[in-house]
């Protein structure tokens, strides 16, 4: 089985975001970037599912030559091979462009990606890669098993679980509970050195859609204490003072 991974490189949970003066892009000074890491669980996944029954699992990531160090992550992890097209991933539907166009090329049994990445959080790239790829594509997925050409996917609903038995090839997008994210070993860091790389230059896309310009959130105010045998003044500052968002 051939299992295609999409990650992304975003940056560590832990950064404080900053924008330049003109507020159209992120001063990526001293910023550490990592793998997203809803991507890192779809990448445990798919090392599981060709552990089990034989495959291989290739990583693809939409980046300039900066995210290599975030593939080489993948690579230690266990991925066989990697892609980088080579491109600073402008949108969602210019990074599904890519990996869509890259799939016609080069057919895998299966697709995962992360449920979204932690920096934009738009959770739309599974979707738009199915449909540019004409095959069905299942988000938010918490249980993935594959047997022979179908997988039984299982996705939490209100109320309860979905479960879905679908066809390959298809798209998937990994939530928490899908897998348990590896740490690389030494032998995985080694061994990435000299699995394949592979950089391909990206295809035209048009322009869809243009940022203006980024705002941070405002600071949150300060909190004010209520004794709970104080209703009166509670019920007080909820009419006088408290702010409907």
């Amino acid at each position: 089985m051939k299992i295609l991974v999409c990650i992304s490189h975003v940056p560590d949970t832990t950064t404080k975001i900053n924008f330049t003066d003109d507020r159209k892009s992120l001063v990526t000074a001293g910023i550490q970037y990592i793998i997203n890491p809803y991507d890192e669980i779809a990448l445990t996944r798919a090392l599981e599912l060709t552990e089990g029954s034989g495959g291989s699992v290739t990583v693809i990531n939409v980046g300039e030559a900066a995210t290599e160090p975030t593939i080489r992550k993948a690579l230690a992890i266990g991925a066989t091979d990697a892609v980088r097209v080579n491109a600073a991933p402008r949108d969602a539907y210019y990074v599904s462009k890519q990996i869509a166009e890259y799939v016609k090329k080069n057919q895998f049994d299966l697709i995962l990606t992360g449920r979204e990445s932690i920096d934009f959080n738009g959770s739309q790239v599974p979707s738009m890669v199915g449909e540019l790829l004409d095959i069905p594509s299942i988000t938010i997925v918490k249980s993935l098993k594959v047997e022979g050409s179908n997988a039984t996917l299982e996705r939490e609903i209100e109320g309860g679980k979905e479960v879905i038995n679908c066809p390959l090839p298809l798209v998937a997008s990994a939530s928490e509970g899908m897998a348990e994210p590896r740490i690389p070993n030494m032998r995985g860091i080694m061994s990435a050195r000299t699995k394949p790389l592979n950089v391909v230059e990206a295809v035209d896309v048009p322009k869809l859609n243009e940022i203006k310009s980024y705002d941070k959130p405002k600071s949150r105010g300060q909190v004010e204490l209520v004794q709970a045998d104080d209703a009166a003044k509670l019920v007080d500052l909820l009419h006088s003072e408290a702010k409907v968002i």
